[in-house]
């Protein structure tokens, strides 16, 4: 559900069957353009981009000047109405590319200085090193093509779990600390709090814990 106390919609999800609704967004400031005292904004959110659109005939005056002023990755909410793009947007990356919204108010939720690595690139444009994006790896997890591995890996186990659910199958959570145990491997060791001089080790495999389900009357 994307309704919160915040928002109504997620931008991203915005589509052509929305057009004349009312809403409330929140989201990062992606890119900022001026054309001639008309001030268009890319909103991101988790589901992608939209188009915000800050003109004098339907933007207060200080709404339209608090969003010339705005810059990358500030975090803001945008009340508006959704209208269609008079020309759908080019950019493969915006989701709601045939409808825009018509802002008319805007409050900044949280201003941000430049980033350390951008998070909008151009067409073609390289992204910032490997050590610099591991060092910002938050900022970096901001960018949509890598937010789309983690959307395809919840999707993937989720879809995983439900075939495996339809079997007959069970998921059962198994202890994570256990006694140590004389194997090949050396056991990974932490110490009891509650116990001085004890510890628990760290499992090397669930097999034993699912064996004994499995004597316990839980097949699969």
């Amino acid at each position: 559900m994307a309704q919160t106390a915040l928002r109504t919609h997620r931008g991203g999800s915005l589509t052509a069957s929305h057009i004349g609704t009312p809403v409330r967004l929140g989201g990062w400031i992606h890119r900022r353009r001026d054309l001639g005292g008309i001030v268009f904004l890319d909103l991101r959110d988790r589901d992608g981009l939209v188009q915000l659109s800050c003109d004098p005939a339907w933007t207060p005056a200080e709404v339209l000047a608090r969003a010339a002023g705005l810059g990358a990755e500030t975090v803001v909410l945008v009340e508006g109405t959704v209208e269609r793009r008079q020309e759908p947007g080019r950019d493969p990356a915006m989701t709601s590319r045939e409808v825009e919204v018509r802002v008319t108010a805007l409050q900044v939720v949280g201003p941000a200085a430049t980033p350390a690595i951008p998070v909008a690139r151009r067409e073609g444009e390289e992204p910032a090193a490997e050590d610099l994006r591991l060092t910002h790896r938050i900022l970096d997890l901001r960018r949509p093509e890598l937010q789309a591995n983690f959307i395809l890996r919840h999707r993937l186990l989720q879809r995983a779990r439900r075939v495996l659910s339809d079997l007959g199958f069970l998921e059962i959570e198994t202890p994570i600390l256990t006694k140590p145990t004389p194997e090949g491997a050396r056991d990974y060791l932490v110490p009891s709090r509650v116990h001085p001089g004890e510890c628990y080790a760290l499992p090397q495999s669930p097999q034993i814990y699912k064996q004994l389900l499995m004597v316990a009357g839980f097949d699969r």
